[in-house]
């Protein structure tokens, strides 16, 4: 599937905003599965873009400065997609969860993408007994790692409510599973939370969903706005499978990775500071669109960062 992506962001400030410096986290990473076409980042009224080093997770950064009085700032970001990805198939020659445990400390992977980085808990995913016990019942260390996941995300998805006015983006963990409602973020850092206490490498991905159905089937839940799921790593051979908890299904052709964190934190779509008084209101809109076939994106970027 071919997919044009737009997201934009807009910033508006109750005064005048006299200096900010941003990072964003925006354009598409290389993920098997995944190509990017074309990227263009758009910045308006005014900005200074340059290239970033991600100093965690698996992301690509842009540094973005404004240097000039501005009462509002739209971020505009376009990719271009090619999404090769098929359902996983579980099997029963699949590695147990105790075999991907093993595995995964004795790793001699290093990488950002290694499964050691995502087996302990992390600042906004801590150890929690009360998830650890109740992510459980699906995770028995003789069950096959996909098919012990997969079960797991459909249990999410069934006992949970979506309910975006419950939490808020900095709610931890244990407040959302207490309340058995949520988004998407809290459904994966839920997981993520069980995952890591049984000894399975677990990573927060963040991206984007299809917008509008194929014909006949459901909207998906997350779409129009960032969307997040979970990777479990499965063993050299799997390696990283996606699954998505908030709608009970596999990381298929219907997802888009941005970026890639031990939490949410590491792979914010922007953060940063802003000099300034007032308050601050913020909008996020993404539409992520199939099309038949390649087509350039039409704009004028006031910066370009190449695939």
């Amino acid at each position: 599937m071919i997919y044009d992506i737009r997201h934009i962001t807009r910033f508006d400030y109750g005064a005048q905003v006299k200096y900010a410096r941003c990072n964003l986290r925006l354009k598409p990473i290389d993920w098997p599965g995944q190509t990017l076409e074309t990227y263009d980042l758009i910045v308006e009224p005014v900005g200074r873009t340059r290239a970033a080093h991600a100093e965690a997770g698996l992301a690509h950064v842009t540094r973005l400065v404004v240097d000039r009085p501005v009462r509002s700032l739209t971020i505009e970001s376009r990719a271009r997609m090619v999404v090769d990805r098929p359902v996983p198939m579980p099997s029963p020659s699949d590695p147990t969860l105790a075999e991907v445990s093993a595995l995964a400390r004795t790793s001699r992977d290093l990488s950002a993408a290694g499964p050691a980085n995502y087996i302990f808990p992390s600042p906004l995913i801590p150890l929690d007994p009360a998830i650890a016990q109740w992510c459980a019942a699906d995770l028995s260390p003789e069950r096959g790692a996909l098919e012990a996941g997969f079960a797991l995300a459909g249990r999410i998805q069934r006992e949970f409510a979506f309910d975006p006015t419950a939490t808020l983006v900095d709610t931890p963990p244990a407040e959302a599973f207490r309340q058995r409602r949520g988004v998407c973020q809290d459904f994966a850092q839920i997981m993520i939370t069980g995952l890591r206490a049984a000894g399975i490498p677990a990573a927060y991905a963040s991206g984007y969903i299809r917008t509008l159905p194929p014909p006949g089937q459901a909207r998906l839940v997350g779409a129009d706005a960032t969307h997040a799921w979970v990777l479990i790593w499965c063993g050299p051979d799997h390696g990283w499978v996606g699954v998505d908890p908030t709608n009970g299904i596999w990381m298929a052709g219907d997802h888009i990775i941005v970026a890639v964190g031990r939490d949410y934190a590491e792979i914010a779509p922007v953060d940063g500071v802003v000099l300034g008084s007032g308050a601050q209101k913020m909008e996020v809109s993404v539409d992520v669109a199939p099309v038949e076939e390649l087509a350039p994106i039409t704009g004028t970027p006031i910066a370009t960062t190449a695939p």
